[in-house]
């Protein structure tokens, strides 16, 4: 493993190899970039009564150890969370008490689902589902006639404790019921997304991780360019981070496997871990993942584990065969074009968001554009 790399040398003084600005993907910092407040998208996280909706943002977003959740206090009103400093992408989650009732007259509906991009009602699947498929049935039903573009997804959570046959059984079971009960209230325009998670392992990330892509206009951008680069580069498997909550916020097209997801996780701690340690920080509000970090992981069954930084905040994490990583001075070039693109990518949402239009999906990426090799 390096963290050091002359890439200038090798490619000549004319390629502008360097990292993005400490502003690239922090648009709080960013004066052309800035999203107000109300300009961010929103994410809703409800659900019953210590279903696990905190712990499922105290892990994923605030870096709680799964097991210190359980002294946590149920949540008794909003919880409104601005997720802006630790990755590129700026959005609000609103954690809501178990006990809230949409028949209130007090509640306005219209401000809570109105600007909402995302709503993820959580599911205790060792619990009593009756109560909570009509919970979910009332809540996705009153989101959807008030905002008809609102995503809905549904988390299944807590199957650690279920074997791999309940877990299946449960999920078939949410599914057909909660469809069934729309169906019967003649409603077919609502679509549920279902996924299978719990804090004690990666499946939490990996599920807000397809909850986070629907909040990127930019997405299509992204999977193209990553398919032009593994395609150009000999990766069987590539995935953009965001290094802080290990939330993929793009991969290419092909499918992801839940083992290869969990190696570039650990991989992302032990690079943070180990640059915490013997890295080399300006400042100490500084981190010391930096347009040097680097590295390169081969595993005993002659796959190739390889990261490379892209900004402060993302890192490219590649899959590859041993055999094939023998062309590294192709896949670095190809990696450098990468990055450039990416950079054109997010300036255009810059523009955007300065001047207050809305943020479209960016034009295509073709093999001529983004120059790879």
């Amino acid at each position: 493993m390096s963290f050091d790399q002359d890439e200038e040398d090798q490619y000549g003084p004319t390629y502008n190899v360097g990292s993005f600005s400490k502003d690239f993907g922090y648009f709080d910092n960013d004066e052309v970039g800035t999203a107000r407040p109300e300009q961010k998208p929103r994410i809703l996280l409800m659900g019953l009564r210590r279903s696990g909706k905190s712990s499922i943002l105290k892990v994923v977003f605030q870096k709680m150890s799964p097991n210190e959740t359980l002294f946590l206090e149920s949540t008794n009103k909003i919880v409104k969370e601005d997720i802006s400093n630790s990755s590129f992408v700026q959005f609000q989650i609103w954690d809501f008490p178990g006990q809230i009732n949409f028949f209130d007259p007090s509640l306005d509906l219209d401000n809570m689902f109105g600007g909402c991009g995302v709503l993820v009602f959580v599911i205790d699947a060792q619990d009593d589902l009756t109560e909570a498929l009509n919970k979910l049935h009332i809540t996705v039903t009153k989101a959807h006639k008030i905002n008809p573009n609102i995503k809905c997804e549904v988390f299944i959570h807590k199957v650690d404790g279920l074997t791999e046959d309940n877990k299946m059984d449960v999920q078939r079971d949410i599914n057909q019921r909660s469809n069934d009960d729309l169906q019967d209230a003649g409603i077919d325009s609502i679509h549920l997304s279902f996924y299978l998670t719990s804090i004690y392992d990666h499946s939490i990330f990996e599920a807000f991780s397809k909850v986070v892509q629907k909040l990127i206009p930019q997405l299509p951008a992204l999977e193209n360019l990553l398919n032009i680069l593994i395609s150009n580069s000999a990766i069987e498997k590539a995935f953009l981070f965001d290094v802080v909550s290990k939330i993929y916020i793009a991969t290419d097209s092909s499918p992801v496997d839940m083992q290869s997801y969990q190696l570039c996780c650990d991989m992302i701690d032990v690079v943070i871990d180990v640059s915490g340690i013997y890295g080399v920080q300006d400042d100490c509000d500084s981190t010391a993942f930096d347009s040097q970090s680097f590295s390169l992981i081969k595993l005993n069954n002659s796959t190739v584990l390889y990261l490379r930084e892209v900004s402060t905040c993302l890192a490219l994490v590649c899959i590859l065969r041993e055999d094939n990583f023998e062309k590294q001075g192709v896949i670095d070039y190809n990696f450098l074009c990468f990055r450039k693109a990416i950079q054109q990518v997010f300036e255009l949402r810059n523009k955007s968001l300065a001047s207050g239009s809305p943020t479209d999906d960016a034009p295509p990426v073709t093999n001529s554009d983004s120059q790879l090799n």
